[in-house]
């Protein structure tokens, strides 16, 4: 079986996911799931995610995975010969997978309270305390992860790595949100800019678009959720 990705729209996390699986090379399917419509919180879509969020991946034994961080470490031994993931047991390992859990806890978290404030009804008082909260806390990350960069081009080391993806897929709601402002660190401006420039991040920008968009990778359509379904079914 053919994995399948469901990705969110707009702006998920899952963006990382899109592009480590193009940098891969490995045949991959997609689904789109709309998160600000009933679909992802359809019985439907709770079979393959019990807490209707994205990302999810329907592996090619017929398995389910949730949490960006199980599905890029699932995905990872495809990349130890490239470089862009290492082998379990290495200190390279080590630190991707210390990476990660920073930029899922740290960074992730720190927008956290933005979104909750841009997508509920809430009072002005109530939604500057979140907002107010929010930008501390990625002034902090930010800080913090310039910090480890150094003078790498990318996080951890002269060559991306799934790090740099997932780190893209989340450094990218600063746009939305106007905070924090990433030109006050310019190795991650940098690192940045190099990533928007890439491929894949072109790839999945555009099919977050719903644009054209031209694989470099192993990319093989898109997928229904009911096709999805059907799919899980037979596996079964």
């Amino acid at each position: 079986m053919t994995p399948i990705l469901f990705y969110g729209v707009p702006a998920g996390c899952s963006f990382g996911s899109i592009v480590a699986l193009e940098w891969l090379q490995i045949p991959y399917r997609l689904c789109r799931i709309d998160m600000l419509s009933e679909e992802i919180r359809s019985a439907n879509y709770r079979r393959v995610n019990p807490v209707a969020e994205t990302p999810s991946l329907l592996t090619s034994d017929g398995r389910l995975l949730s949490e960006s961080m199980a599905i890029l470490g699932h995905l990872a031994p495809h990349g130890v010969e490239t470089g862009l993931a290492f082998a379990q047991g290495t200190a390279g390992f080590d630190r991707l997978n210390q990476m990660l859990a920073f930029l899922n806890t740290s960074l992730f978290g720190g927008f956290s309270p933005l979104w909750y404030a841009y997508e509920h009804e809430l009072g002005d008082e109530a939604k500057a305390a979140l907002q107010g909260f929010g930008a501390a806390q990625l002034e902090k990350a930010h800080a913090d992860l310039a910090a480890m960069l150094g003078e790498r081009p990318y996080l951890l080391g002269d060559k991306p790595t799934l790090a740099d993806a997932y780190f893209y897929g989340i450094a990218r709601w600063a746009e939305y949100h106007g905070v924090p402002d990433r030109a006050s660190w310019p190795g991650l401006q940098g690192l940045f800019e190099r990533l928007r420039d890439d491929p894949a991040v072109r790839f999945a920008e555009a099919i977050e678009k719903g644009e054209a968009a031209v694989s470099n990778g192993g990319f093989q359509g898109h997928v229904t959720l009911d096709e999805a379904l059907g799919e899980l079914r037979q596996a079964a």
